[in-house]
C-alpha cells in the first residue's frame, strides 16, 4: 500500500508516496476538508451539504454529496490503492483511521508532547516538540477552501498555532534568549495585536535585554490598540507586568545560569495517588493561575495551603486533580490523595487516623510501626515528610478539624483542599493560604465542554441552541457532562431536541439551580427514560455501600439471571449512569460517581421505600456472604474455623460460583472494599447477623494479606451492632475475632480479656465451635505469658471439642500449636508425633494453607532432633505450597525454617540467602515479630561464616524488633547471642543453635 499523506496546514495537499493526488473541483475539496477536520468521527450528510452550499443546500443535495463521495473514493483507489478510507456510517461519512498521515493530527500530537515535557521540566525536549509542530505549517490552514464551516475550523487550528508559538517563546525566554526574540516577537505582536500573552513576552524580552524604555513603549502601543479596537484595558497580568517594570521589580530579573528550571532527579519510588486527570476538563484558566500562586510559597516561611470551595457538581475535585497533574513534576517526592467523604450522606467522614495509616504506608512506614494513637501518627507523618517536596490533595473535606492532623509541618510540601464550606477562618493567618471559590463555567467554556463530550459537530452547527443548553444546565460541569452524554447516546437528536426536553420540565429546571440539591434535574433526565427493570437496578445498586461491583451483584438484587443483569447494567452505562472499569478475570466491574450514587439512593427511598432497600441490602449481603464462605471453604478444605451464623445465603449459578472463586484468595482480595463496605452498612442498619458473619468469614483475607485495619473496623462495627440487637452469639464471635487480631498484634493482655468474655458467651449459647476457637486462642495467650502447662491443658481441651464436632482443619491447627509448645517444653519426640499427625490431617483435607502450616511444625521438630536433611525436605514441600497460594506470612515461616534446616546440616553458605529472603518476606507482610525471628537466625549463620560485623548488626536489629513487640524472652536470648559473639575463638554452632530454638 502507498503511503498516503494529507496536509491541511496550508493549502489542501494530498500525496501518495510523494506523488500528488488531485481532486476535482471545489465540492470535492470541501467534502474532503470536512472529513479531514474530523478524522475517525462521523460527519453527517446535512453538515456536508451545509458546508458545500454555505447553508443553502438544494433539494438534490444528498444525492450530490453521495456522488462526490463516490468520486473521492474512486480517486483514492486509483491514485493510492485504498478503497476503505471513506466509510459510510449513519447519518453520514467518516474518514477511517488507518496508516495514512494527517499533518494537523501530528501537529496537535507534537504540541501535546511539548506541553507534557514542559510540565515535567524538560525544557529542551519541549522546545524541540514545539518547533517540530510549527514547522509543519505551510501557510493559512486549508487556504483556498472557501466554505464557511471549513474556514471556522481552520481558524481553530490557527489559534492552536499561535498558542504553540507563545508556548515556545516562553520556553526560549526560560533559556535566556530574550534579545534574540525581540525582532520576531515585535513582528508577531504587529500581526496579532490582541494577543496579550505575546505582548507581555515582548515587554519582558525588552526589559531583560536592558531596553526598559522600549518595554514601556510596547505596553503603551498595546494598551492604545486594545482601547481603540475593543474599548478595554489590558488584562491584569499585563498591567502587573507594566507596574513591575516601572518599579524595576526584582522578580523580573532572569534566573542565574543559562538554562531553564532545574529538575530534581527522580526518586526511585514515590507515592503517586492522584486519580487520572479528567479527560473533558475545560477552561478554569484564571483559577489554575490562582492555584499556581501556591508554588511561590513552597519552601517559604509558612506551609502553602490552597482551598477550593463551591457547590456540589461545580468541579472542585476535577480542578484539584487537573492542577495537581500539571504541577506534579514540582513535587519529586510524590503526591498523596485522599477522599475524606466529608459530605457523604450514608457514611461517616473518613477519620484522620485511617487516612494517616494509608499515607504512612505509602511513604514506606511498615504497618506494625504505625502508632495507634492519632496524635502520634500525625507526629510520625510530619517527621517522615520533613524536608520532602510532597503534594497532598485532601478532597471533600468536612472541616478544619478533619484536615488538621493531615497537614505536614514543613513548607517544602504543599496542600490542596476541596470542600463545600469555606475553611478561610481556620486557615487564613497561620498558613500561606490561597482561597479559591469556584463558580460556574463561562459561556464559551460551557459550550466547549458540551462539544467535547458530545463528540460531534451538532453544537457547532447550532450556536444559539448550544448557548441555551448551557444556560439550562446553569453551566455546572457535572450537569453539562450529563446533558452532552445524552446527545452522544442519541445521534439522531438535534441540540434543540434536548433543549426542548429540558424546558418542558419546570421542576427539573428549578433543581438545576445552584442550591443544596445541585444537579438533580440533569440526573433525572437520564434516569426517567430507563425501562422499569433498568431503573430499579439503578436504584438498588445505588443503595449499596460498595465502591465497585460486577453484574452478579445486580443479579442478586433483582433475583434474575446474571446475563440479564449485565444487560440492564450495560443500559445504565449507555445512559451515563454507571462507569465501566477494566475487566477482572473476565468480569467487567462497574462503579457509580458519588453524585449519581446519591441520586440513586434518593430515588430508591422515594420509589421503593426503606423496607425494600433493607431487603436489597440483605440480598446483597447474602450473595457476598455465600461467595465468601465458598472462598473460605476452598482455602480451609471445608466449613472450618468459623462459627456458623443464621443469616440466609444468596444463590448464584454453580458455574458462575466456580468461575468467581476459582482463585479464592484473589476473589477475596478483589472484593475486599465491597465486603468491608457491606459490613459497615449492615452494622449501621442493625443487620448484625450479616455484619458479623461476613467479618468472621473474611478473616482469612484480613490475616493472610495483613489488612489488620480493615479487620478491626469491621469487627468493631459488627460487635456494636450485635450488642444493639441483643445478638449474643454474634457478640461472642466478634469478641473472639478481635481477640485473635490482638494476639496477632501482640496485645495479649487485651486479647485475654476479650477471649474470656467470648468464652462465657459461647458457653451460654451452647456453641461448641466457638468455645473451641476461644480455647485455642487462650492457649496462645497462656503460651505467650510463659504458662506452658496451662497452654497445653487449654489446647487439649480445645482439641477434644474440635474432634467431637468434626472440625478437622482446626484440629490440625491445634495439633501444630501443641507441637510447638512441646518443643518449647523440650520434648522434641512429642512435638514430632503431634506435627506428623497435623500434616496427615491437613493433607487429608486438601487444604494448602493448613498443610503448609503443619509441615513447618514438622520441620521444626526435625530440626530440634538434628535431622536437618528430613527437615529441609519438609520445608521445600511447604515452600511449594505457600508460593502457590500467595501466602506471604506462611512464606516467611517456611523460609526461616528452611534456613535453620540448612544450618543444621552445616550448609551455612546456602542458608544465608534463604534467611535474607525470609527477612525480606517478613518486611513485606509486614510483621515485626517474624522479621525478628528471621533476623536472629540470619545473625547466627553470619557468625558461623566468620562475619562477626554482619552478625552483630543483624543481632542488634533483631533485639530492637523483639523489644518493639514486647518479646522479652527473645530479647534476652539475643543479648546472650551478642555476648557469645564477643568471645574469642570461632562461633560455637551448638551453643548458638540452642539459643534460637523454641
Amino acid at each position: 500500500m502507498l503511503q498516503l499523506v494529507f496536509r491541511i496546514l496550508g493549502p489542501l495537499d494530498i500525496s501518495a508516496d510523494g506523488r500528488p493526488v488531485a481532486l476535482q473541483g471545489a465540492r470535492q475539496r470541501t467534502i474532503m476538508s470536512m472529513l479531514l477536520l474530523a478524522p475517525g468521527r462521523v460527519v453527517s450528510v446535512d453538515t456536508l451539504a451545509d458546508a458545500v452550499w454555505n447553508g443553502s443546500p438544494p433539494a438534490t443535495a444528498r444525492n450530490q454529496i453521495a456522488i462526490c463521495v463516490s468520486a473521492l473514493r474512486k480517486i483514492l483507489k486509483t491514485d493510492a490503492g485504498i478503497d476503505d478510507l471513506l466509510v459510510t456510517s449513519h447519518p453520514g461519512y467518516l474518514l477511517h483511521p488507518g496508516e495514512h498521515r494527517i499533518d494537523a493530527v501530528e501537529f496537535e500530537e507534537r504540541a501535546a508532547e511539548g506541553r507534557e515535557a514542559a510540565r515535567r521540566g524538560r525544557t529542551e525536549e519541549a522546545r524541540a516538540h514545539f518547533e517540530d509542530a510549527l514547522a509543519m505549517w505551510r501557510g493559512p490552514a486549508l487556504a483556498g477552501v472557501t466554505a464557511e464551516r471549513v474556514e471556522a475550523e481552520a481558524e481553530r487550528l490557527t489559534e492552536l498555532r499561535l498558542d504553540v508559538y507563545e508556548q515556545l517563546t516562553a520556553l526560549r525566554m526560560e533559556l535566556g534568549q530574550h534579545r534574540e526574540l525581540i525582532g520576531e516577537l515585535s513582528a508577531f505582536v504587529r500581526a496579532h495585536p490582541l494577543r496579550e500573552a505575546a505582548l507581555a513576552q515582548l515587554m519582558l524580552a525588552h526589559y531583560r535585554s536592558g531596553r526598559r524604555a522600549e518595554a514601556l513603549e510596547a505596553y503603551r502601543d498595546g494598551a492604545r490598540l486594545l482601547a481603540d479596537e475593543l474599548g478595554i484595558d489590558p488584562g491584569p497580568a499585563v498591567q502587573q507586568l507594566h507596574e513591575d517594570i516601572l518599579a524595576d521589580a526584582p522578580q523580573l530579573t532572569p534566573p542565574a545560569g543559562t538554562g531553564g528550571p532545574a529538575v530534581a532527579a527522580p526518586a526511585t519510588a514515590v507515592p503517586a495517588h492522584l486519580p487520572p486527570a479528567p479527560a473533558s476538563f475545560t477552561g478554569r484558566h484564571g483559577e489554575l493561575a490562582a492555584l499556581d500562586r501556591l508554588l511561590d510559597s513552597v519552601g517559604g516561611p509558612s506551609l502553602p495551603i490552597g482551598s477550593i470551595t463551591g457547590t456540589g457538581g461545580v468541579g472542585k475535585s476535577a480542578l484539584a486533580v487537573h492542577w495537581s497533574h500539571q504541577v506534579a513534576a514540582r513535587f519529586p517526592d510524590g503526591q498523596l490523595f485522599a477522599d475524606l467523604r466529608g459530605y457523604d450522606e450514608e457514611e461517616e467522614p473518613r477519620r484522620p487516623a485511617a487516612v494517616l495509616d494509608r499515607f504512612l504506608r505509602a511513604l514506606g512506614v511498615p504497618g506494625p510501626q504505625i502508632p495507634a494513637d492519632q496524635v502520634e501518627r500525625t507526629a510520625l507523618f510530619r517527621s517522615v515528610l520533613d524536608g520532602r517536596r510532597m503534594l497532598i490533595v485532601l478532597d471533600n473535606a468536612r472541616s478544619y478539624q478533619q484536615i488538621r492532623p493531615l497537614l505536614p509541618g514543613s513548607s517544602t510540601s504543599c496542600v490542596l483542599v476541596t470542600s463545600r464550606d469555606s475553611l478561610s477562618s481556620s486557615l487564613a493567618g497561620d498558613y500561606a493560604f490561597v482561597p479559591l471559590h469556584l463558580g460556574s463555567l463561562g459561556q464559551d467554556e460551557s459550550v466547549t465542554l458540551l462539544a467535547r463530550v458530545a463528540g460531534d459537530d451538532r453544537l457547532a452547527a447550532d450556536p444559539v441552541g448550544a448557548a441555551r443548553l448551557s444556560e439550562l444546565c446553569d453551566r455546572l460541569p457535572l450537569a453539562l457532562r450529563i446533558a452532552a452524554a445524552r446527545l452522544a447516546a442519541k445521534p439522531h437528536w438535534t441540540v434543540r431536541t434536548l433543549v426542548s426536553r429540558l424546558e418542558d420540565q419546570h421542576r427539573r429546571l428549578d433543581e438545576l439551580s445552584l442550591d443544596a440539591r445541585g444537579v438533580r434535574a440533569g440526573l433525572r433526565l437520564s434516569y426517567r427514560d430507563l425501562p422499569a427493570d433498568t431503573a430499579r437496578m439503578f436504584r438498588l445498586l445505588g443503595s449499596l455501600n460498595v465502591p465497585e461491583f460486577s453484574a452478579w451483584a445486580g443479579a442478586a438484587l433483582l433475583g434474575i439471571d446474571p446475563v440479564d443483569a449485565e444487560d440492564l447494567i450495560e443500559q445504565l452505562v449507555d445512559a451515563q449512569l454507571l462507569e465501566p472499569l477494566s475487566a477482572s478475570a473476565g468480569h467487567v466491574r462497574y462503579r457509580f460517581q458519588d453524585l449519581l450514587r446519591l441520586f440513586a439512593r434518593e430515588c430508591g427511598l422515594a420509589e421503593d421505600g426503606e423496607e425494600e432497600l433493607r431487603g436489597a441490602l440483605r440480598r446483597a449481603c447474602g450473595v457476598w456472604l455465600a461467595l465468601a464462605k465458598e472462598a473460605h471453604r476452598r482455602v480451609y478444605g471445608g466449613d472450618y474455623t468459623v462459627v456458623p451464623g443464621a443469616a440466609p445465603l444468596g444463590d448464584l449459578p454453580s458455574h458462575l460460583v466456580e468461575c468467581l472463586v476459582e482463585d479464592p484468595m484473589e476473589w477475596l482480595e478483589a472484593e475486599r472494599p465491597a465486603i468491608t463496605g457491606l459490613v459497615q452498612q449492615a452494622a449501621r442498619d442493625d443487620e448484625s447477623g450479616y455484619a458479623w458473619d461476613l467479618t468472621m468469614t473474611s478473616v482469612t483475607l484480613f490475616q493472610n494479606r495483613n489488612y489488620l485495619e480493615d479487620w478491626r473496623e469491621c469487627a468493631e462495627a459488627a460487635l456494636s451492632a450485635t450488642r444493639r440487637t441483643g445478638d449474643r452469639l454474634g457478640e461472642a464471635a466478634m469478641l473472639q475475632s478481635l481477640g485473635t487480631l490482638e494476639i496477632i498484634q501482640y496485645e495479649h493482655t487485651r486479647a485475654y480479656e476479650r477471649l474470656r468474655l467470648a468464652l462465657r458467651l459461647f458457653e451460654e449459647q451452647g456453641q461448641e465451635a466457638g468455645r473451641a476457637l476461644v480455647l485455642r486462642n487462650l492457649a496462645l495467650c497462656e503460651r505467650h505469658r510463659g504458662d506452658l502447662e496451662g497452654a497445653v491443658d487449654t489446647g487439649r481441651r480445645s482439641l477434644e471439642i474440635f474432634r467431637a464436632i468434626g472440625d478437622q482443619y482446626a484440629e490440625a491447627h491445634v495439633l501444630g500449636l501443641l507441637a510447638q509448645i512441646e518443643l518449647e517444653r523440650g520434648d522434641a519426640q512429642a512435638s514430632l508425633v503431634l506435627s506428623a499427625e497435623a500434616v496427615a490431617r491437613s493433607r487429608g483435607l486438601g487444604t494448602v494453607r493448613g498443610e503448609a502450616q503443619s509441615t513447618v511444625r514438622l520441620a521444626e521438630a526435625l530440626i530440634h532432633r538434628g535431622e536437618g536433611e528430613r527437615a529441609e525436605e519438609a520445608c521445600r514441600r511447604a515452600l511449594e505450597l505457600v508460593l502457590g497460594s500467595g501466602d506471604r506470612r506462611g512464606e516467611t515461616h517456611v523460609l526461616r525454617a528452611l534456613g535453620e534446616a540448612l544450618w543444621c546440616q552445616g550448609k551455612f553458605e546456602e542458608a544465608e540467602p534463604v534467611l535474607r529472603s525470609a527477612l525480606l518476606a517478613a518486611e513485606q507482610v509486614p510483621d515485626v515479630y517474624l522479621q525478628a525471628r528471621a533476623a536472629v537466625v540470619l545473625g547466627c549463620v553470619r557468625a558461623l561464616r566468620a562475619d562477626r560485623g554482619g552478625a552483630a548488626g543483624t543481632f542488634r536489629q533483631a533485639a530492637d524488633l523483639f523489644t518493639e513487640v514486647g518479646a522479652g524472652s527473645w530479647r534476652r536470648r539475643v543479648d546472650a547471642l551478642l555476648v557469645a559473639l564477643a568471645e574469642d575463638g570461632p562461633a560455637d554452632s551448638g551453643r548458638l543453635f540452642a539459643l534460637v530454638q523454641p
